[in-house]
């Protein structure tokens, strides 16, 4: 693995292609995104691995709320899981987790449980998990300038800048990702932090989500490595 100061700092990740691998396994839907919930658990295991102390992964969109009433009661089941079984193992590491996304629209009882896992982690260090829960980039943006509009003094001329509306965002704790992944070989970042990548580093591998390798894991930072960031200088 490459040297640590060529390791990013933060990454993001577009799980795509859960129900696409399933069907092509002859599996069902729901059966896709509890293996693409099982790769998220070692892809954490691989990023602490070679030194990254961020990640942001794509894990519900604003959008997903239109699929099926059946997908999205199975997906809200699996994050349900995810809060209590599985994230129990995870407080028990140093790691801080936040979950990012218009959290209201969940029912009570994940709302209740998002916000005892942001207690019970807040202080931990050095790794910090962000779940995009009911995320949209357009939605993101909007919730921050209504916020700075409501908190402005009346008639102010205050000139708003790039740091103030960044502290406004969903993901005001950590880092602007270097590099993003999307698997599944689509090549766009369908609404995922517009802000946040105007510098980012992307990937977009073909495989599917679930069949995501280490290999392939450790190839993408290994390239990543290998890119010239000049940020537009």
């Amino acid at each position: 693995m490459e040297n640590k100061k060529n390791i990013p700092k933060c990454i993001g990740i577009i799980m795509d292609g859960n129900r696409r691998w399933a069907k092509e396994q002859g599996l069902t839907s729901l059966e896709g995104h509890q293996r693409g919930y099982e790769k998220l658990k070692e892809v954490l295991g691989w990023a602490k691995d070679v030194g990254i102390e961020n990640m942001i992964t794509y894990a519900f969109s604003t959008e997903n709320w239109n699929r099926s009433e059946e997908e999205v009661s199975y997906l809200l089941d699996l994050f349900r899981k995810m809060l209590t079984e599985e994230l129990e193992e995870l407080m028990k590491e140093d790691a801080r987790i936040i979950f990012a996304g218009d959290i209201s629209r969940f029912p009570e009882d994940i709302q209740t449980s998002i916000a005892e896992v942001h207690k019970k982690t807040k202080d931990k260090t050095p790794f910090t998990l962000v779940v995009a829960l009911s995320y949209g980039g357009r939605a993101e943006i909007l919730r921050a300038v209504n916020e700075i509009v409501m908190n402005a003094d009346s008639g102010d001329k205050h000139v708003v800048t790039e740091e103030e509306f960044a502290r406004h965002l969903w993901t005001k704790d950590v880092p602007d990702p270097d590099m993003i992944i999307r698997t599944g070989g689509e090549w766009r970042l369908s609404g995922f932090l517009p802000w946040q990548s105007v510098y980012s580093e992307l990937f977009f591998p073909e495989t599917y989500w679930p069949a995501f390798t280490k290999e392939e894991f450790d190839g993408l930072i290994a390239e990543f490595a290998q890119r010239e960031r000049r940020r537009g200088k």
